[in-house]
Protein backbone atom coordinates (compact mmCIF):
# COMPACT_ATOMS: atom_id res chain seq x y z
CA UNK A 1 0.00 0.00 0.00
CA UNK A 2 2.71 2.46 0.22
CA UNK A 3 2.76 4.05 3.78
CA UNK A 4 4.80 5.96 4.87
CA UNK A 5 5.83 4.63 8.78
CA UNK A 6 6.49 7.73 11.81
CA UNK A 7 7.63 6.67 15.03
CA UNK A 8 7.54 9.10 18.35
CA UNK A 9 9.26 8.56 20.85
CA UNK A 10 8.82 8.97 24.74
CA UNK A 11 11.46 8.38 27.11
CA UNK A 12 13.56 6.80 23.74
CA UNK A 13 10.66 4.44 23.58
CA UNK A 14 8.09 4.07 20.81
CA UNK A 15 4.84 5.09 22.17
CA UNK A 16 2.65 5.34 18.41
CA UNK A 17 3.56 4.41 14.94
CA UNK A 18 1.93 6.11 12.46
CA UNK A 19 1.85 5.16 8.59
CA UNK A 20 0.32 7.52 6.48
CA UNK A 21 -1.85 6.32 3.77
CA UNK A 22 -2.15 7.26 0.19
CA UNK A 23 -4.86 9.98 1.28
CA UNK A 24 -2.68 12.91 2.62
CA UNK A 25 -3.57 13.23 6.19
CA UNK A 26 -5.33 9.96 6.99
CA UNK A 27 -3.18 7.40 9.18
CA UNK A 28 -2.89 3.59 10.34
CA UNK A 29 -2.06 4.34 14.12
CA UNK A 30 -0.30 1.66 15.80
CA UNK A 31 0.48 1.17 19.89
CA UNK A 32 3.90 0.10 20.19
CA UNK A 33 3.92 -2.66 23.01
CA UNK A 34 5.65 -2.79 25.25
CA UNK A 35 5.99 -6.64 26.37
CA UNK A 36 6.99 -8.18 29.29
CA UNK A 37 5.76 -11.94 31.15
CA UNK A 38 2.79 -9.80 32.14
CA UNK A 39 1.81 -9.02 28.97
CA UNK A 40 1.78 -5.46 27.52
CA UNK A 41 1.65 -1.87 27.98
CA UNK A 42 0.72 0.85 24.93
CA UNK A 43 -0.12 4.17 24.22
CA UNK A 44 -2.91 4.48 22.12
CA UNK A 45 -3.06 8.56 22.02
CA UNK A 46 -0.82 11.26 22.72
CA UNK A 47 -1.98 15.02 22.00
CA UNK A 48 1.61 16.14 21.67
CA UNK A 49 2.34 12.95 19.00
CA UNK A 50 -0.41 14.00 17.16
CA UNK A 51 0.03 17.61 17.29
CA UNK A 52 3.49 16.76 15.98
CA UNK A 53 2.58 15.22 12.78
CA UNK A 54 -0.49 17.73 12.34
CA UNK A 55 -3.25 15.71 13.33
CA UNK A 56 -6.06 17.27 15.30
CA UNK A 57 -5.97 16.05 18.70
CA UNK A 58 -9.22 18.03 19.95
CA UNK A 59 -11.38 14.81 21.25
CA UNK A 60 -14.88 15.86 22.39
CA UNK A 61 -16.67 13.02 22.27
CA UNK A 62 -16.37 8.93 22.41
CA UNK A 63 -18.58 6.54 20.94
CA UNK A 64 -18.81 2.85 20.22
CA UNK A 65 -20.76 0.84 17.45
CA UNK A 66 -22.00 -2.62 18.52
CA UNK A 67 -22.79 -4.68 14.98
CA UNK A 68 -24.62 -8.44 16.04
CA UNK A 69 -24.25 -9.55 12.60
CA UNK A 70 -20.93 -10.40 10.49
CA UNK A 71 -21.45 -8.34 6.95
CA UNK A 72 -23.37 -5.43 9.33
CA UNK A 73 -21.95 -2.09 6.93
CA UNK A 74 -21.76 1.73 8.01
CA UNK A 75 -21.16 4.54 6.41
CA UNK A 76 -20.42 6.42 4.68
CA UNK A 77 -20.76 9.23 7.09
CA UNK A 78 -18.84 12.76 7.94
CA UNK A 79 -20.20 15.73 8.93
CA UNK A 80 -19.92 19.35 7.03
CA UNK A 81 -18.27 22.66 8.42
CA UNK A 82 -18.54 24.49 10.63
CA UNK A 83 -18.88 20.86 12.68
CA UNK A 84 -16.49 18.76 10.28
CA UNK A 85 -15.04 15.97 12.50
CA UNK A 86 -11.79 14.16 12.84
CA UNK A 87 -12.25 10.84 13.61
CA UNK A 88 -9.86 8.28 15.57
CA UNK A 89 -11.65 4.28 15.17
CA UNK A 90 -10.71 1.49 16.31
CA UNK A 91 -12.00 -1.86 16.32
CA UNK A 92 -11.93 -3.92 20.07
CA UNK A 93 -13.83 -6.40 19.53
CA UNK A 94 -14.22 -8.96 16.16
CA UNK A 95 -13.12 -7.58 12.81
CA UNK A 96 -13.77 -4.76 10.63
CA UNK A 97 -13.09 -3.88 6.75
CA UNK A 98 -12.61 0.07 7.60
CA UNK A 99 -12.81 2.42 4.37
CA UNK A 100 -12.23 6.23 4.10
CA UNK A 101 -13.03 8.22 0.99
CA UNK A 102 -11.37 11.77 0.40
CA UNK A 103 -14.47 14.78 -0.37
CA UNK A 104 -11.83 17.62 -0.05
CA UNK A 105 -12.30 19.90 -3.21
CA UNK A 106 -9.06 20.49 -4.67
CA UNK A 107 -7.28 17.58 -2.95
CA UNK A 108 -5.17 15.58 -5.66
CA UNK A 109 -6.75 11.93 -3.69
CA UNK A 110 -10.31 13.52 -4.32
CA UNK A 111 -12.93 10.93 -4.28
CA UNK A 112 -10.63 8.09 -3.44
CA UNK A 113 -10.59 5.62 -0.99
CA UNK A 114 -8.20 3.54 0.89
CA UNK A 115 -9.39 0.00 3.20
CA UNK A 116 -7.81 -1.40 6.41
CA UNK A 117 -8.57 -3.96 8.38
CA UNK A 118 -8.15 -3.22 12.22
CA UNK A 119 -9.21 -6.08 14.52
CA UNK A 120 -8.77 -6.54 18.23
CA UNK A 121 -5.96 -8.56 17.76
CA UNK A 122 -3.58 -5.84 15.49
CA UNK A 123 -5.12 -3.33 17.36
CA UNK A 124 -5.02 -0.68 14.30
CA UNK A 125 -6.60 2.66 14.55
CA UNK A 126 -7.25 4.66 11.86
CA UNK A 127 -7.39 8.64 11.99
CA UNK A 128 -9.60 10.09 9.30
CA UNK A 129 -9.03 14.01 9.21
CA UNK A 130 -11.99 16.46 8.38
CA UNK A 131 -13.17 16.49 5.01
CA UNK A 132 -13.22 12.69 4.45
CA UNK A 133 -16.02 10.33 4.96
CA UNK A 134 -15.92 6.97 6.82
CA UNK A 135 -17.78 3.76 6.99
CA UNK A 136 -17.14 -0.34 7.66
CA UNK A 137 -18.41 -3.61 6.92
CA UNK A 138 -18.25 -5.93 9.97
CA UNK A 139 -15.97 -9.48 9.28
CA UNK A 140 -17.17 -11.25 11.83
CA UNK A 141 -20.37 -11.43 14.55
CA UNK A 142 -20.62 -9.18 17.53
CA UNK A 143 -18.26 -6.61 16.29
CA UNK A 144 -17.37 -3.37 18.35
CA UNK A 145 -16.02 -0.28 17.22
CA UNK A 146 -14.66 2.52 19.12
CA UNK A 147 -14.85 6.02 18.12
CA UNK A 148 -13.30 9.37 18.87
CA UNK A 149 -14.13 12.30 17.39
CA UNK A 150 -12.86 15.97 17.48
CA UNK A 151 -16.43 17.57 17.48
CA UNK A 152 -19.81 16.88 18.90
CA UNK A 153 -22.66 15.27 16.94
CA UNK A 154 -24.64 17.78 14.78
CA UNK A 155 -27.42 16.01 13.14
CA UNK A 156 -28.17 19.30 11.19
CA UNK A 157 -24.52 18.98 9.75
CA UNK A 158 -24.60 15.09 9.17
CA UNK A 159 -23.91 14.18 5.90
CA UNK A 160 -23.37 10.71 3.99
CA UNK A 161 -22.53 9.02 0.56
CA UNK A 162 -23.54 5.87 -0.35
CA UNK A 163 -21.42 2.83 -0.14
CA UNK A 164 -21.97 1.62 -3.25
CA UNK A 165 -21.24 5.15 -5.50
CA UNK A 166 -20.02 4.26 -9.13
CA UNK A 167 -17.37 7.86 -8.38
CA UNK A 168 -15.59 6.14 -5.44
CA UNK A 169 -16.09 1.82 -6.97
CA UNK A 170 -15.65 0.73 -3.04
CA UNK A 171 -15.03 -3.01 -2.78
CA UNK A 172 -16.10 -4.70 0.23
CA UNK A 173 -15.29 -8.15 0.78
CA UNK A 174 -18.35 -9.61 1.70
CA UNK A 175 -21.54 -9.72 -0.64
CA UNK A 176 -24.32 -10.56 1.91
CA UNK A 177 -24.68 -7.32 3.60
CA UNK A 178 -26.90 -5.45 6.34
CA UNK A 179 -27.60 -1.43 5.35
CA UNK A 180 -29.45 0.23 6.70
CA UNK A 181 -32.42 2.45 4.93
CA UNK A 182 -30.89 6.19 5.70
CA UNK A 183 -27.39 5.02 4.02
CA UNK A 184 -28.99 3.03 1.29
CA UNK A 185 -30.48 6.10 0.30
CA UNK A 186 -27.51 8.89 0.40
CA UNK A 187 -27.73 10.75 -2.89
CA UNK A 188 -25.14 10.00 -5.52
CA UNK A 189 -22.33 12.39 -6.05
CA UNK A 190 -22.90 12.85 -9.33
CA UNK A 191 -26.92 13.95 -8.01
CA UNK A 192 -25.27 16.50 -5.29
CA UNK A 193 -26.65 19.65 -5.04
Amino acid sequence: MGWKIYHSNSRGKNSVIFKETKLKGAYIIEPARLEDERGFFARTFCKKEFEAYNLNPKLVQCSISYNRRKGTLRGMHYQVAPMAEAKLVRCTRGAIYDVIVDLRPGSLTYCQWEAVEPNAENRKMIYIPEGFAHGFQTLEDDTEVFYQMSEFYAPDYACGVRWDDPAFGIVFPLKNMIVSEKDKNYPLMNNRV
